[in-house]
């Protein structure tokens, strides 16, 4: 339960799941105490887990699942090392649980590898469903293990009574804050926007909220770029809400994206959001917020300036992004998992 869409997901869904009147229960491979752990047990979600601190990817943990997965009417997986060793455990336990599984992202290196595709093939094929958290996802996936039937769609969705503030009025005097919320792993390119800050007046500051094994690598960049004194680097946080409020324009810089939790949020926010033109942003910005080429940090420092030396277009571009966010709440992605899992 470290940081990540994810595991933010499963704070937002499992009691909503809950009060849909199912018995919701969490097993989590690593179960190192986190912010999002405690909040989930606060709401009295029940947590198991396998380990404190482990290699999640370890085959022991296959092992321990079998102990588990015969419990349940279903199994619902995130992530890789979970939707590869639930159908294993599954087998050795001769279990009748239905497996489903949610496919959080539209690519991922192990795609690019010819010899892993057997493999994704016989994984994914013990699914009585994948979600897809939008289409392109969905689409890619298609093309990677061929068309199936039990490949749908529903979209991400986030607790919108927390992210919807009034449109910010901007005035050309004062500083300009931009943010990013994300992990600092592969999928995503805070690279991008740190040599953006670099080439913005000294009154474009940035944070980036989040932790990852690429952090230091970006505390790096912007050292060597000379701009440490302009981004602040804020670690995991709960507070994102305030954190977006507190913005001026919120980014996703991104190599790839499934349907981003963290997307929908700075939409949300009454804040113009500004994202790679990759897949998975794409689909959901497109027609309202604003979209860069990827890793073009000079496109993307101009959209910014752009954006807080217009007021116009900064309130046009924020209007537009939280009408279209409005149309993912979590409630209704509850509903449909609800009534996905009714169908089985």
């Amino acid at each position: 339960m470290r940081t990540g869409g994810a595991e933010h997901l499963m704070v937002d869904l499992l009691p909503r799941l809950r009060d849909l009147g199912n018995e919701v229960e969490l097993l989590v491979f690593d179960g190192t105490r986190t912010a999002f752990y405690e909040e989930l047990e606060q709401m009295g979600i029940k947590i198991h887990s396998l380990g404190i601190g482990s290699n999640v990817y370890h085959p022991r943990n296959m092992f321990k699942m079998t102990k588990y997965i015969g419990r349940y009417d279903i199994v619902h997986t995130h992530n890789t090392a979970c939707q590869f060793f639930a159908p294993m455990a599954k087998m050795l336990r001769l279990s009748r649980t239905k497996l489903v599984t949610t496919e959080h992202s539209a690519n991922n290196r192990r795609r690019g590898k010819w010899y892993l595709k057997p493999i994704d093939r016989w994984m994914y094929s013990h699914y009585r469903f994948i979600i897809c958290i939008s289409d392109q996802p969905a689409e890619n996936l298609r093309k990677h293990i061929g068309t199936r039937e039990s490949i749908v769609t529903i979209y991400n969705g986030v607790d919108m009574a927390r992210f919807l503030f009034p449109i910010k009025n901007i005035s050309l005097n004062e500083t300009f804050l931009i943010s990013q919320v994300s992990s600092f792993n592969d999928a995503k390119d805070q690279d991008t926007l740190v040599n953006a800050i670099k080439e913005l007046p000294n009154k474009y500051r940035l944070q980036l909220a989040g932790d990852g094994l690429r952090r230091a690598k970006v505390e790096e960049l912007a050292s060597q770029l000379g701009v440490s004194t302009r981004v602040d680097f804020l670690g995991v946080r709960t507070d994102i809400p305030e954190i977006l409020k507190a913005s001026d324009v919120v980014v996703l810089s991104s190599h790839w994206e499934g349907l981003s939790l963290s997307s929908i949020e700075g939409m949300a926010s009454g804040r113009p959001f500004v994202a790679s033109d990759v897949d998975g942003l794409r689909e959901i910005v497109q027609g309202c917020g604003i979209l860069f080429p990827h890793s073009d940090h000079r496109a993307l420092a101009s959209a910014i300036q752009q954006l807080c030396e217009n007021p116009q277009h900064y309130r046009d571009v924020a209007e537009r992004c939280q009408a279209k966010a409005k149309q993912f709440d979590i409630s209704l992605m509850a509903q449909q998992y609800n009534e996905l899992y009714r169908s089985l």
